[in-house]
């Protein structure tokens, strides 16, 4: 498996080289996009991709678990957690190892 990770620079270079906008504005672009994605998500609302996936907050409440290597029972806080549901699409692209 490979052990590359797509960072906001490659993303920007990809606009830059597909869209053709300058390199600051290609970085611009993936910024604002970034940043309206989590905003929709920090207020609560789903960001669905079409043919990408879904992106959702869930409030999951407190509840006890335990400590795997002692037993002990530990108090988990409630909190927000962020989850993402792939496409079908998406999903096969993966199985299949097939980039665009």
């Amino acid at each position: 498996m490979s052990e590359k990770t797509l960072t906001r620079m490659d993303l920007s270079e990809a606009v830059f080289r597909e869209v053709g906008l300058s390199r600051n504005e290609s970085a611009d672009l993936v910024e604002a996009v970034l940043q309206h994605v989590s905003d929709a998500l920090a207020g609560g609302e789903t960001v669905k991709i079409s043919s990408f996936g879904t992106f959702s907050v869930r409030d999951k409440s407190a509840r006890v678990g335990r400590n795997p290597k002692t037993g002990d029972e530990v108090p988990i806080s409630p909190r927000r957690v962020l989850t993402f549901r792939p496409s079908h699409l998406m999903k096969e692209r993966v199985a299949d190892g097939k980039a665009r």
